[in-house]
């Protein structure tokens, strides 16, 4: 049981969700305190678990004919484990999201809503969101843009262009990681019936467009100041890792698993160098 949930919360993307709360409410406050300690605990584990928990329970029957399904990909969760994961999700998370709540204001409660929201509304019964071409990437964008969305308002930082920039770019920087991911499904989505952006506009399109919306988040990080600037390169190699799919057939659509697969492991790569960049920045500054 204690394997089945460790693999369905996604190990390997815990970090995406609690870098951008961590590194948001830092550079805003400049400190280390119990709500940063708080605020990162909750999306590194809890949030994940609830995400891809929701996930794995009402994916279960499209999992069984998705080969990727079964390690670090995805879990295929066993249905004796369906009612504890929904009740885990929800009770491991509870005593984090009281704490935030007592420590917020209603600003910073309704962008936490929005967050949870999007958490629930991607996968459970009845809402669907994966299932809405277009609504799919933006829901799935949410969950990762919105915990640093949530820091900024929680403490209260200032809006400035550039804020506005880097959180546009990282949102088309999610939404693109998305549409891509879901390329290599469009074989057994259409065999389970289950609607995505590149099942309707095809997985040609899809690889296009998430191309484009790597190229346009890196061309709005030029706007940042020395040395976060340099960030715009960092753009170009999700563009290159999806560049061997720009003309791809639906038949050879599982075959974009190899970027995917390259993807997971360059959010590391990116991770730590956006990190040696803020260092730096905070040096200079």
């Amino acid at each position: 049981m204690i394997r089945a949930l460790f693999l369905t919360s996604r190990p390997l993307s815990w970090v995406n969700t609690a870098y951008p709360f961590a590194a948001a409410y830092v550079l805003a406050t400049g400190r280390v305190d119990a709500t940063l300690v708080v605020g990162t605990l909750f999306f590194l584990v809890p949030y994940n678990l609830a995400m891809y928990g929701i996930n794995d329970v009402f994916d279960y029957e499209s999992d069984l004919r998705n080969p990727r399904k079964g390690g670090v990909e995805g879990a295929l969760l066993q249905p004796r484990y369906h009612r504890l994961t929904l009740w885990l999700s929800g009770l491991v998370a509870l005593p984090f999201v009281v704490y935030l709540v007592v420590v917020g204001d209603p600003l910073s409660w309704l962008v936490l809503a929005v967050s949870l929201f999007a958490v629930v509304a991607y996968s459970a019964k009845g809402l669907r969101f994966k299932e809405r071409p277009f609504l799919d990437s933006i829901t799935s964008s949410t969950h990762f843009v919105s915990p640093a969305v949530y820091a900024l308002v929680l403490v209260d930082a200032e809006w400035t262009p550039v804020t506005v920039a880097v959180m546009v770019a990282f949102f088309l920087w999610g939404a693109a990681s998305q549409a891509f991911g879901a390329v290599q499904d469009v074989l057994p989505d259409r065999d389970a019936g289950i609607g995505s952006i590149a099942t309707v506009i095809g997985p040609r399109a899809t690889t296009r467009l998430a191309i484009a919306a790597y190229l346009v988040a890196g061309a709005l990080l030029l706007l940042l100041p020395w040395p976060g600037i340099l960030a715009a390169a960092l753009a170009v190699p999700y563009a290159l890792n999806a560049a061997p799919w720009w003309n791809v057939t639906e038949e050879e659509s599982e075959t974009a698993n190899r970027g995917w697969r390259r993807f997971l492991w360059l959010n590391f790569a990116t991770g730590f160098l956006v990190t040696m960049l803020l260092i730096a920045g905070a040096l200079l500054g």
